[in-house]
């Protein structure tokens, strides 16, 4: 059974700093591309950031280049958001993703429940 649960989310005020964590379980983790998405209230979930199985190749979404680092380490099936400067408009439900390729555009196909961060002006 994959699971992949969230943590590190809460409340914050701008400028801030958080760190989300994943913790992946159920699949071989090293093979997967994984990913950081969103969804803010009101409105669609979109990619913060993705990274390949090896972690050597990283995506970051205009919105959050240059302020939110992912990382993972396979050695822990674990994935890291570092977000720092955050923004109210950062406020969003955080979920990490798993996509069953070396590539990671494309759909994901595994999903965890999300953590809350909310970011105050």
């Amino acid at each position: 059974l994959v699971q992949l649960v969230e943590s590190g989310g809460g409340s914050v005020q701008a400028g801030g700093s958080l760190r989300l964590s994943c913790a992946a379980s159920g699949y071989t983790y090293s093979s997967y591309c994984m990913g950081w998405f969103r969804r803010p209230p009101g409105k669609e979930r979109e990619v913060v950031a993705t990274i390949s199985p090896g972690g050597a190749r990283t995506y970051y979404s205009d919105s959050v280049k240059g302020r939110f680092t992912i990382s993972r380490d396979n050695a822990k099936n674990a994935l890291s958001l570092q977000m720092n400067n955050l923004k109210p408009e950062d406020t969003a439900m955080y979920y990490c993703a798993a996509r069953r390729s070396s590539f990671c555009s494309g759909q994901f196909d595994y999903w965890g429940q999300g953590t809350q961060v909310t970011v105050s002006s």
